[in-house]
This record gives C-alpha cells, sequence and structure tokens, in this order.
C-alpha cells in the first residue's frame, strides 16, 4: 500500500503509475479468442460443444444446451426462504430505481412544411453473460436484465457457466425470480461469439452485456460492430473522498471490499488528514487478518492501493475527478455540499453508511459501472440502453418549395449532382 502526498513532485507520476498499473495484458490472449471466435463462425454447435467439453469438462446436445424447468425446481431445493427474500427485495429496489430512467417515447411535431419526429424502440434480443459456473452471480442477473425489462427488451437469454455439468442455483434462481425462460449452459468466448453470430441452438442477438474474464471482455471487444456491447469491464476501483472526521474502520474496510475483487482492483483513499491516513492504514492492518481472500486482498494493495494525502478537500475532488473512477465514496462532514463539484465516477456513494457493497447487491442504482477512467464518457448501465432510435422526417409541399433549392444548392457545392436532381425532380413535377 502507497502512501503519496500531492505536494510531492513526483506525485504526477506516481498516480499514473498506480492507475496504469491495473491494466491485465490482453496480447497474450487475443490470438486464442480470435481462434475460437473463427471456429464458432465457420462450425457452429461443433466448435461450441467441442470447447465447452475442453474447457467446462461437460458433453452438450442440442437437446441438454438449455436449462430444464427440473433443473430450475432442483435449484429451489438447494436453497433457503431467507435467500429468496432478500433476492426479491433486492429486485424490488432495482426496478423501482430503473422506472425513473424510462425516457419519453416515440414524438412528432410540424414545423415549415415538415413533419419532424423520433421513433423509440427497444432492442429486439438481448444476450446476458453471467460469469461464475459455482460461484453466485445473482446480483449480475439483476442489474443487467431488469433494465433490459422495463426498456421493453422481449427476448433476453441468458448464457453461463456449467463446470462439470453443474451450475450454482443461486444463479439459476436469480433467472428465474426475474423472469429470463431461456438459458444456455454454455459460456467463455465460445458464447460471446455464439450470441454474436449465432448457431442452430443459439439465435443471434442484436446486444451482449455482462461481465466476464479476459476471453470474455475481449470477445466482446472483437465482436462489437456486428452486435451491440455495455463496455468492456475493466478492473474494480474505488476512490474514497474522507475528512478528519470519517470513522477509519469504515474506511478501511471500503478499501479491503474493493481489493478483493482480484489483484488489479484499485483501492485510493484521497484526504487532508494526516491522523485519519494514520489510522486507516492500523486498522486495514488490523481488519485483513480475518478476510477469506486475503491473498488477492494484499496484492491488489500493493500494486493499486494507495492512501493519498492531500493539501485540502478541494484538491481531493480534483485529484477525483482526474482518475475517474468506478465507485466514489464521499465519507466526510457535509457529502451532499461536495457532490455538486464531482465531475468524473460511474456512481457516487454519500455518507458513512453508504458502502459500495449496498449499491453492489441492489439498493437500486446499477453496479455495472464505468472503469478505467472511462466514466469522463460513459454512464451506468440503464434502460436508455435498451433503446435504440430512429429518426422520423416527413416533407409536405411546402416544405419541399421552401427547402428543397436550399439542398439542390448544397448537393452542388458538395459535388452530389444525383442528390441535386432527387429534389429538382420532384420541384419540376409538383410546381411546375
Amino acid at each position: 500500500m502507497k502512501i503519496l502526498k500531492t505536494s510531492a513532485k513526483s506525485f504526477t507520476r506516481d498516480l499514473n503509475y498506480l492507475l496504469n498499473s491495473q491494466q491485465t495484458p490482453e496480447s497474450a490472449y487475443q490470438k486464442e479468442v480470435q481462434r475460437i471466435i473463427s471456429d464458432i463462425k465457420r462450425k457452429k454447435d461443433q466448435a461450441l460443444f467441442g470447447l465447452t467439453k475442453k474447457f467446462d469438462k461437460h458433453s452438450l446436445t442440442p437437446k441438454s444446451i438449455e436449462v430444464s424447468p427440473v433443473e430450475i425446481e432442483r435449484a429451489y431445493d438447494q436453497v433457503s426462504r431467507k435467500s429468496i427474500q432478500s433476492f426479491n427485495k433486492a429486485i424490488k429496489n432495482i426496478r423501482t430505481y430503473h422506472r425513473q430512467q424510462k425516457q419519453q417515447g416515440s414524438w412528432r411535431f410540424s414545423l415549415g412544411g415538415c413533419t419532424y419526429g423520433m421513433q423509440s424502440l427497444p432492442i429486439d434480443r438481448v444476450g446476458l453473460y453471467v460469469p461464475g459456473g459455482r460461484a453466485a452471480y445473482p446480483s449480475t442477473v439483476f442489474m443487467n436484465a431488469i433494465p433490459a425489462q422495463i426498456a421493453g427488451v422481449k427476448n433476453i437469454v441468458m448464457v453461463t457457466p456449467f463446470p462439470n455439468g453443474e451450475c450454482n442455483p443461486y444463479t439459476l434462481i436469480a433467472a428465474d425470480l426475474v423472469g429470463i425462460k431461456t438459458i444456455y449452459k454454455v459460456a467463455g468466448a465460445q458464447a460471446i461469439a455464439a450470441l454474436a453470430y449465432g448457431t442452430p441452438c443459439i439465435p443471434k442477438v442484436d446486444k451482449i452485456v455482462g461481465p466476464g474474464n479476459i476471453f470474455v471482455a475481449l470477445a466482446k471487444q472483437q465482436v462489437y460492430g456486428i452486435v451491440d456491447i455495455d463496455a468492456i469491464a475493466g478492473p474494480s476501483e474505488v476512490v474514497i473522498i474522507a475528512d478528519d472526521k470519517a470513522d477509519p474502520s469504515y474506511v478501511a474496510a471500503d478499501l479491503l471490499a474493493q481489493a478483493e475483487h482480484d489483484p488489479f482492483s484499485t483501492s485510493i483513499l484521497l484526504t487532508p488528514s494526516e491522523h485519519l491516513i494514520r489510522k486507516v492504514f492500523q486498522q486495514m492492518q488490523l481488519q485483513i487478518v480475518s478476510l477469506n481472500r486475503r491473498p488477492i486482498i494484499e496484492e491488489a494493495l500493493k500494486n493499486n492501493g494507495a492512501l493519498i494525502k492531500t493539501d485540502d478537500l478541494k484538491e481531493a475532488i480534483s485529484v477525483a475527478n482526474e482518475i475517474a473512477p468506478e465507485h466514489l465514496q464521499i465519507i466526510t462532514r457535509h457529502p451532499g455540499k461536495i457532490l455538486p463539484h464531482v465531475r468524473h465516477a460511474g456512481a457516487i456513494f454519500l455518507g458513512p453508511l453508504t458502502s459500495v457493497p449496498m449499491g453492489d447487491y441492489g439498493c437500486g442504482p446499477n453496479h455495472v459501472l464505468p472503469t478505467g477512467g472511462t466514466a469522463r464518457f460513459f454512464s451506468p448501465l440503464g434502460v436508455y440502453d435498451f433503446i435504440k432510435h430512429s429518426s422520423v422526417l416527413e416533407v409536405h409541399p411546402r416544405g419541399l418549395k421552401d427547402f428543397g433549392p436550399e439542398v439542390i444548392r448544397m448537393a452542388y457545392f458538395e459535388g452530389l449532382t444525383a442528390h441535386a436532381e432527387s429534389v429538382k425532380l420532384r420541384l419540376h413535377k409538383e410546381f411546375s
């Protein structure tokens, strides 16, 4: 864990090194992912079944590739009622929040001899990738499926790993509770390729969402343009802005929580209080002892962790905006006063009780967030990501007469005589 000061001459260099060190190497995997995608394009289900056998150690047939109702029922037998109650509460919160994101639908108005409009429609078919196999990621199901449903997407399919022919029951129940009826037992780059290009067993989708390992991320990157994707998810990040009144045990716990994702995760504290830095460091040493993912946390903090002393809170905000983190926590006396000055952050958590896990697991806002500084131009996944728009124009005689000559003139400026002639023809027939 690095302890830095913004007043140090080397701070800019040290910060850039810290942020750049979180990037995972990609070149070693690019060719393998390309080969997998090529195999799926050429051999379709034959390649999909072969790769599933190779990587997930289980055999598929056209009849067994989909999760059956019996397998869903079996999953419910393995999960407690309290867990299902927790899922339903999270689903309710997430739906309530995302309903507020519904935008104005199609619209039209007339002006100057033309009728203008916008037709807004949901995407037809979405593929949801849920990682994990035996690990449980029900929150991934909720956060990706619910905005699509609220947008009006009628056809949502899910792919998820079945290592050795088994899947975590929590993942299957999460899908069932939100109403996903079609779940395929495939994963990895091969699943992304199947969703993008289609096979006899898996129809092509229009958009792919959901996180995954480096193979999944690179596959999504390579099929973008054939289909739409949500984003290329990078390592998880948290930046905490805190003052001298912040509880050091809270701050320490939140830095550790983010670091347990993987060795490339970033955990950064920005504070003008040297006393808080000392106390947070002590708390981290105490708390890490009992954590089951301690080796991962220690590696993440060594590579991408920092406690940074700033001159004041204003400078802390400036550095946070420069980082543009996935998660930004504000633990100060008056967090609401800092909020208007935050320009770049995927999700903002206000106050000492608002830890990142509260957002991760279903208080309402989406946890699919921009990483790696892309919060400068990307937003959290939302209902708006599943709606496409078409502009609508109807030209009436008055509009043709008023603006047609201008169009002809501009077409000639650009040397596009056929464009000009298509308008001249109409003017001649309508008004000669």
